[in-house]
């Protein structure tokens, strides 16, 4: 425990140069921002407050549904149970559990007993797990046995060594030697442990994101920034009056924080473990959702979905829309189907730095990622880190009460950050006149593939891997469907062929999840390059254009 504990307090001072970070959470306290109480104070106040208040989980096996209050009690159990097996306030557990009931409960389970959750992206392989877990010391991993065409069994065979981690716990019939099962620890459910005296502003979360270099960041979120992030959208939910559905899976922030927003805000959820825009125009009708969330994928989906069938979304009263690049034709849609629509803009690091609303005008919603949220600011820097005019672009830089600490690896944060506290989004923008921000570019070279960050460095390091490859750069190509995909642009070793069923296999024996395999594939003799040698990717990206792909 007492290593755990000093792993936690070092991570919840990691990065703090200049003391801005300590002077900001002082501020954030000031203004009502940050609060005293942790995560599990505040769910237990939210389960006496909205005890009625309902989560249901839908699956192609079934649909369960449960009350906060059932929620909660069961949670309080489990939480004695992980005590009983040695976890520990401070220690982490990595959670790679569908949009299932048990998911939701090891996830409260976790925030209860004080513990670090880390939730793990449920198409990552065995490759990607190894390094969360080592990366983050993790004590416990929760997985299930299998769900839909994954046999997480055989990913857990392929893991690498991981010293740290002492249980695993296994969701389902079938549970192998050296795991528990999930009934086996549910059968030591206790009410009785020590309760969470968790600092506010201690780490609660940490989350793997891809980024610009070939391994995952990881991200460290605070009781208070998660808190933050959650109440910011008080006024916008409608309370107990409410009824969401989710389609984010559980590895996401959003999902953790659409677990969060049962507690805080009593707003009724439905959680998807898998999206299929059929099924959800029916969870609409019968369930009288209005608020939902989602890719530009997941939202052209829903509508055509809607349109074959006939059915009926007309209570949504709001649809925000993101993590990829929006079409303004879309949201228009959206507008004559009567489903209003507006973009956001935000990130793992800092979930919500900007948003619409549904009464903006249409060219507003359309055109522009939203007015800046509550709590929040944001500069727009030229490349020496001045501000610049309104209406001209630059990179987004940022800085609110629900921004991350840091990333765990101490060496990303310095250049991740500008002096005072300020996140380097690695996105370029503008603001205009009226304050309302527009996302127009990036400067972080990763592809976001449904929603999904991919490091174009990654695949391209799994690509240099093949036997026949002398070189490769891996850049997105537009996709109607889900935004980009990948593309790998090759030189081959003399007298090599290569296919993209070849590509395929490559990926599938290194590992890795596949939607990080490249879905086209361009033979080149040269790459375009600058005068300093490095590949002039917006050039490929061009040729792509030329190329009609």
């Amino acid at each position: 425990m007492k290593d755990a504990r000093e792993n936690m307090v070092a991570a919840a001072n990691l990065f703090d140069p200049d003391g801005a970070r300590s002077a900001l959470v002082r501020k954030w306290h000031q203004l009502g921002f940050y609060g005293h109480q942790n995560l599990a104070g505040v769910m237990a106040a939210g389960a006496a407050a909205h005890a009625s208040g309902k989560m249901t989980f839908f699956s192609e096996v079934g649909t369960v549904s449960a009350t906060l209050e059932d929620l909660h009690k069961k949670s309080r159990h489990l939480a004695g149970a992980l005590y009983a097996a040695g976890l520990r306030r401070g220690d982490t557990i990595a959670i790679q559990v569908p949009n299932w009931i048990e998911g939701a409960l090891i996830y409260q389970a976790s925030m209860i007993l004080g513990a670090i959750i880390l939730p793990i992206i449920h198409i990552y392989g065995p490759k990607e797990v190894s390094y969360v877990l080592n990366k983050s010391k993790a004590r416990a991993l929760v997985v299930p046995d299998r769900w839909r065409n994954i046999d997480y069994l055989e990913r857990l065979d392929s893991l690498e060594t991981t010293p740290h981690l002492r249980h695993i716990f296994v969701i389902g019939q079938n549970a192998p030697e050296g795991t528990v099962s999930w009934s086996s620890l549910t059968e030591k459910a206790t009410d009785s442990f020590p309760e969470s005296d968790a600092d506010a502003d201690e780490v609660s979360l940490l989350l793997f994101t891809s980024g610009t270099t070939a391994d995952p960041k990881g991200v460290l979120h605070t009781h208070n920034t998660l808190l933050s992030e959650v109440r910011a959208s008080e006024g916008d939910m409608g309370g107990g009056k409410s009824v969401s559905l989710s389609p984010w899976p559980s590895g996401h922030i959003a999902g953790v924080l659409g677990i969060l927003r049962l507690y805080i805000l009593g707003v009724s959820s439905i959680l998807m473990d898998i999206w299929d825009a059929e099924a959800a125009v029916r969870l609409i009708e019968s369930y009288k959702v209005t608020s939902t969330s989602g890719t530009p994928f997941f939202l052209m989906s829903l509508l055509d979905a809607a349109e074959a069938t006939g059915g009926d979304v007309s209570s949504i009263s709001r649809y925000l829309t993101g993590a990829a690049n929006v079409p303004p034709a879309l949201v228009q849609r959206c507008e004559k189907f009567g489903v209003p629509t507006f973009r956001a803009y935000g990130s793992s690091e800092h979930p919500t730095i900007s948003s619409g609303e549904p009464n903006d005008p249409i060219d507003k919603r359309s055109f522009t990622d939203g007015k800046i949220t509550a709590g929040n600011q944001v500069r727009i820097v030229d490349e020496e880190g001045r501000s610049v005019p309104p209406m001209s672009e630059g990179e987004i830089v940022a800085i609110g009460p629900e921004q991350f600490i840091g990333y765990l690896d101490n060496t990303v944060n310095e250049a991740s950050f500008f002096p005072g506290g300020w996140f380097r989004t690695g996105d370029i923008g503008r603001l205009d006149e009226e304050g309302y921000l527009t996302i127009t570019d990036r400067k972080k070279d990763i592809i976001i593939r449904g929603g999904e960050n991919i490091s174009s460095k990654e695949v391209e390091d799994i690509l240099s891997r093949h036997t026949a490859v002398r070189e490769g750069a891996v850049t997105a190509v537009p996709d109607a469907r889900l935004g980009e995909k990948v593309c790998a642009f090759v030189i081959l070793k003399n007298g090599q062929s290569l296919t993209l069923d070849d590509v395929n296999e490559h990926f599938v024996q290194e590992g890795v999840a596949r939607q990080k395999t490249p879905e086209h594939l361009v033979i080149l003799d040269k790459l375009p390059r600058t005068a300093a040698g490095k590949v002039k990717k917006f050039e490929l990206r061009a040729s792509l254009k030329l190329q009609q792909i």
